[in-house]
């Protein structure tokens, strides 16, 4: 089961509800964008550029063809599932978001630990973007050493 799967809590109020955190966390130049298939919000904070995005199953996914029975959904029903889609994928966004934002305040995590995959780069990217690649190639290729607890910090 997804987190808050069954939402009714609307998008708009998840993005006011994002945006709101982010400056009580001392976020600045907040940009967003909400489309169809996307949301994206970017900010500066601790002298940082950080930037999430949610992508969204297109309306015409297979996932909201069907009803649960094997049924075809009328397209009102599909557009009600894929509302609920954005919606409950919003409250999952936020509530990554809000978790960073604790873990640095509770010192579990500095800033760069906690938000360094969504820290964007020079190039535009973000630290995510910019290593994924490499990294999923050094675990596929085996070049990456057995877990070793004690390893440094």
């Amino acid at each position: 089961m997804a987190y808050a799967e069954a939402t009714k809590v609307s998008v708009e109020k998840s993005v006011a509800e994002i945006v709101t955190l982010v400056r009580r966390n001392a976020g600045s130049q907040i940009a967003q964008l909400d489309d169809d298939d996307r949301y994206v919000i970017a900010f500066s904070t601790a002298a940082r550029q950080v930037r999430f995005v949610v992508n969204f199953d297109p309306v015409t996914h297979k996932r909201f063809q069907l009803d649960g029975r094997g049924s075809t959904r009328t397209a009102a029903q599909r557009r009600d599932h894929w509302e609920q889609h954005r919606r409950q994928r919003m409250r999952a966004m936020l509530l990554v978001i809000k978790a960073k934002f604790e873990s640095v305040e509770s010192g579990v995590e500095t800033f760069e630990q906690a938000f360094l995959a969504n820290v964007v780069t020079s190039s535009g990217a973000t630290v995510y973007e910019r290593i994924a690649e490499d990294l999923a190639v050094e675990y596929q290729t085996g070049a990456v050493r057995p877990l070793m607890l004690g390893a440094p910090q």
